[in-house]
């Protein structure tokens, strides 16, 4: 790609990292490098079905930040800053080498105060000029929104969670 553009994936609704996975699975159809990058989401806990087909799909996928203060109440919030910074450095170590880089619930990692938007925003003004980046996560900032070439607000409607139905493998994980 002559030019990589910045997607943001957010909103209330199922579906962002959904879309994320399309978007690799276009791209591996293609032949393009990519690179999943998580942000609190724990895969020794859960058995994200995602996270395991982008493996099958020869993606290369790294986590940091896995556990998040709202369900570990014993993580120290410092921690989980310094893990998302330590995401954040690595990612600008690595992204020479792809076209499509994922960056799942990064705006998670913003919108608790892990990251500071400038930290990110930072970022996607100094990415290599040709790589694809993609945002995924509940809320988006304003200033992203407009630094992005594609922004998908994902609304929920109506989920199961709402009537007391957990997640389910292979449907929500």
């Amino acid at each position: 790609m002559e030019k990589g553009l910045v997607h943001v994936y957010t909103g209330e609704g199922k579906g962002k990292t959904s879309s994320a996975c399309g978007l690799v699975c276009r791209a591996v159809g293609h032949v393009l490098r990519v690179c999943w990058v998580y942000f609190h989401k724990e895969p020794e806990k859960f058995e994200y079905g995602e996270l395991k087909t982008l493996e099958k799909l020869g993606v290369e996928i790294y986590g940091f930040a896995k556990k998040h203060p709202h369900f570990f109440k014993d993580i120290n919030i410092n921690d989980v800053r310094r893990e998302c910074l330590d995401g954040l450095s690595f990612i600008k170590k690595i992204w020479e080498r792809y076209d499509l880089l994922i960056m799942d619930e990064i705006l998670i990692s913003i919108k608790d105060k892990f990251l500071k938007e400038e930290e990110v925003l930072d970022m996607i003004n100094s990415k290599p000029e040709a790589l694809e980046l993609v945002l995924t996560g509940r809320g988006a900032t304003q200033r992203l929104i407009e630094v992005a070439g594609y922004v998908s607000e994902i609304k929920e409607i109506k989920h199961p969670y709402r009537q007391g139905i957990q997640g389910r493998k292979g449907v929500e994980y």
